[in-house]
This record gives C-alpha cells, structure tokens and sequence, in this order.
C-alpha cells in the first residue's frame, strides 16, 4: 500500500472513530460501570515497566484529550512511583483516535519515536500532554508535524528528528495504528482514557483507590 493510499484509509478510520464514539457515547452515557475483559496483548505496544509484573496496567488515550493530559498529569506519576517503579506494575499505552487528523497525527508520531528508541518514548509521551493547551476545547489545533518533531527532539537526545518527520509524513507506521483502532473497535473503547487493570475495565479512570485496590489483589 503506498504512503497516500495508508494516510487516506487512516484518514477514513479516523473519521469512523471520531463518529462512531459519539454514537456510542450517547447510548453508554449512562452505563459506564466496570466490567470484566480479557486482556489485549501488550506485545506491541509501548510499555514502561517489569515484562514480568504480576499487574498490567493499560490505557486507552487520545494525545488530543484533555481527560487524558489531566490523567497522566496527576494519576500517572502516583501510578509511576508507586507500582511501575517497584515491578509490580507494566504499564502500556494504546492510541485511541478520537479527536480526527491531529489524534492520528500524534499516534502516527508517537509509534515513530517508539520504533526509534523506546527510552525516549516516555519522555515524549509526557512532554506531548504537557504542549496540550491547559484550556483547549477538542476541536483546537496544535497538533502538527513540526511540534511533534520539536517535542521529540527534546526528550533524551537520541531521536533522529529527520528520520522521525519522514515517518510521519509517509505514515510509516500506519498499521501499528491499525492495530490499535482494532482493539479500539474490539474492547469497545468510548472513552478517554479508558483503562484496563488486570482484564477488569475500569469505571472511573481517576479512582485512584479502586486502582491500588485491583493491583494489591494481584500484586
């Protein structure tokens, strides 16, 4: 498939999410509870964290959310030093592609620095959120190729910023994203951040209690 041809299926995906979440959304408004899933594989996604930690922490997030810059502002650093830091916690991130072109964008760029050096990637993957306007509405844009870039190039020192921008304008990682809107579409993902501890989905993300209590079940 040549570059064009993945942007503008990514494209169309993208559009289907955005709709398709809002459809959803309105018929789960108010029936968001917690549930029992099985697990998605975190093999190819970014992961911080022990391989072999009795708890898997995963977040469905949208690098274009505002819900989810407010959660890796405050219940991820806790999580962080509390559990991903000791080995009791893998954590993994899969992107979710709710806010249209700028939402692929940021995932089209974030599987790149991955690919490139994943000790750069969580360094990326916060300073991102940090860029995300404190008093954005969705629809605002900030997202753009050389943002990207520039963020990218301030996290450890080892990213090739040219090689990094080629990739994103070629979508060359267009089926890891693939992938991840097919567990988007799978786990039934409405909402950002949606996190999984352990295969129970969580009802309240910010729960920070409910979060310490299904790790220590496990851990």
């Amino acid at each position: 498939m040549n570059t064009n041809a993945k942007v503008k299926r990514l494209v169309l995906i993208t559009s289907i999410a955005v709709l398709g979440v809002v459809v959803l959304s309105f018929f789960l408004l108010n029936q968001n509870e917690e549930a029992d899933v099985d697990m998605p594989s975190v093999e190819e996604q970014p992961t911080l964290g022990d391989s072999d930690a009795p708890v898997t922490v995963i977040e469905f997030g949208d690098y274009k959310c505002p819900a989810c810059k407010d959660w890796d502002e405050t219940v991820f650093p806790q999580l962080e030093e509390d559990y991903i830091e000791s080995g009791q916690v893998q954590f993994a991130y899969i992107n979710t592609l709710f806010h249209g072109e700028e939402s692929l964008l940021a995932a089209l760029a974030s599987e790149a620095v991955w690919e490139q050096s994943p000790g750069a990637f969580w360094s990326f993957h916060k300073d991102v959120f940090q860029e995300q306007p404190e008093a954005q509405s969705h629809d605002d844009a900030w997202v753009t190729i050389d943002k990207l870039v520039e963020i990218a190039s301030g996290s450890d020192g080892t990213i090739d910023e040219e090689q990094l921008e080629e990739d994103i304008q070629n979508a060359a990682f267009s089926e890891n994203v693939m992938m991840d809107q097919e567990l988007v579409e799978e786990y039934e993902v409405s909402l950002t951040p949606t996190i999984i501890i352990n295969g129970i989905m969580l009802e309240d993300p910010f729960d920070y209690e409910r979060i310490v209590e299904l790790i220590e079940e496990e851990a």
